[in-house]
């Protein structure tokens, strides 16, 4: 159990909620897309077949606290831009001027707000200089919790001497500077959208 960031596949994404989809949610976006005078959303991938290590799938399980993740954003972010990174339950490769709020629960929320993987990507960049990531020395295929046992299993804090740097201070706050990072870069790497789960 717990919470999972997980990439969602066209089936998925254009199915009926009856049958476990996320149809109306595809509907309800692309109607307020076309009323804000963009494109529909609608070359959403097939979910690709698991292979450890090919990047084509995204799941990662959210267990350490957020505490020091919070802590970071309200340093390094206005209060705008943190309810921009932290406040979506959809991330869709779209570049949005802002939000998207539909009136549609979630399992943790009672709207479903959708937010572009290029603001996010921007946004966990920065984070990410701001600590020092070691991005080329964290996992980039994040399809079976790859960044998830990176960070909890010990390959962090061992790279912590390696690559020393304020992201060492705070391993949970950097897993979750990771994970948005990764997560926005694979929404648009795979054109896929992002959802928790």
């Amino acid at each position: 159990m717990g919470i999972y960031l997980v990439g969602v596949g066209a089936q998925e994404w254009f199915e009926e909620e009856d049958e476990g989809g996320k149809g109306p949610l595809a509907a309800a976006l692309n109607e307020e897309l076309r009323r804000r005078g963009l494109a529909p959303y609608e070359s959403v991938p097939e979910q690709a077949g698991f292979e450890r290590g090919a990047g084509m799938s995204f799941e990662e399980k959210l267990v350490p606290s957020m505490d020091g993740f919070g802590a970071l954003c309200r340093e390094q972010l206005s209060p705008q831009e943190e309810e921009l990174l932290l406040g979506w339950s959809v991330l869709v490769p779209l570049s949005l001027d802002e939000e998207i709020r539909l009136p549609l629960e979630t399992a943790y929320t009672d709207e479903t707000v959708i937010a572009g993987a290029p603001e996010v990507l921007a946004l966990a960049e920065r984070l990410a200089a701001a600590i020092r990531l070691p991005v080329d020395a964290i996992p980039e295929a994040c399809d079976n919790l790859d960044l998830t046992m990176w960070f909890l299993e010990g390959p962090a804090e061992k790279a912590t001497a390696a690559r020393p740097g304020p992201w060492g201070e705070d391993l949970d706050a950097a897993f979750y500077v990771a994970l948005y990072l990764r997560a926005a870069q694979h929404s648009l790497r795979r054109g896929c959208p992002m959802t928790f789960s």
